[in-house]
């Protein structure tokens, strides 16, 4: 059994607290937001792609938890030192999805973690037939980083289209690294035509005034109708609980304020399902 973990991305801490199994934690990342209470309960031992090796040994873990290749370099100096290191690797909703199970899984709780997925589920399903109301569907651009272009990743395309809008560039949503999401050519967003704009700028304060001043972008419908917004990044790229539910529920309320402002959604029908924030209990 599992009780001094160390969990190098926030999405594990967040599984973890939701789980009731936050005592377990005795370090975390320094990016971590959520829970709040985390970043005062909490050791900050590692940033993404470093980490505090020494302050991770100092904490005697029985098990450090990391996140894709990124992280591949801290995992093995840990594995060098005997430290037990779980890497997960999840791009997609159903592997983010199983990525919860298997951890509770893995600290002995595996009826927790199926709970933890299952609720997830129920939210997912919930923002799938709320969609279902929408008399037309916005594409829309997702822009993970601004210089270069960099479009977004799976699990990103995938509760775009659940949350009612279309994906813009669905092909580059299968590239797992983000050098493989880059769009080359700015004026390739102008041709696609996008109705809204999404930023999150991976730790930074999306700028519509950014967006607005490219060249030749004047002519892009989300531009010219102001449909320029920023989900926090602390929502959307983590793939774990926070993507699941605040973070697809924000693409949402986006894509519904824009079928609201075209008579795209009638009034009854807005009071048909549940909205956004408004999850399952349990």
């Amino acid at each position: 059994m599992y009780e001094r973990i160390i969990c190098l991305t926030e999405e594990t801490t967040e599984a973890l607290y939701l789980m009731g199994e936050d005592e377990r934690i005795v370090g975390i990342s320094g990016f971590t937001v959520r829970p709040p209470r985390a970043r005062k309960e909490k050791p900050k031992v590692s940033a993404f792609t470093s980490a505090k090796i020494d302050k991770i040994l100092e904490l005697e873990p029985d098990l450090v938890l990391g996140f894709s290749d990124l992280q591949a370099d801290i995992a093995a100096d840990l594995t060098r030192r005997g430290v037990e290191v779980h890497v997960f690797n999840q791009r997609s909703v159903a592997e983010i999805l199983r990525t919860i199970r298997v951890l509770g899984a893995l600290i002995g709780e595996a009826a927790k973690g199926d709970d933890l997925a299952r609720r997830m589920e129920a939210n997912l399903d919930r923002v799938r037939r709320r969609a279902s109301l929408l008399r037309d569907r916005p594409r829309v651009y997702f822009e993970e980083w601004y210089d270069p272009l960099i479009s977004g990743i799976g699990w990103v395309s995938e509760l775009v289209e659940l949350a009612g809008g279309i994906d813009c560039f669905p092909e580059n949503a299968q590239e797992a690294l983000a050098k493989g999401r880059i769009v080359a050519d700015p004026q390739e967003v102008v041709r696609r035509s996008p109705d809204i704009v999404i930023g999150s700028w991976c730790g930074r304060k999306f700028r519509p005034e950014h967006v607005r001043g490219r060249p030749g972008w004047e002519s892009v419908p989300a531009v010219r109708d102001d449909e320029l917004h920023e989900v926090k990044s602390a929502l959307i790229l983590q793939p774990g609980p926070a993507a699941l539910t605040d973070g697809v529920d924000a693409i949402q309320e986006i894509v519904f304020g824009w079928a609201s402002k075209r008579g795209l959604l009638a009034e009854d029908d807005r009071q048909a399902l549940p909205s956004a924030g408004t999850r399952p209990s349990g």
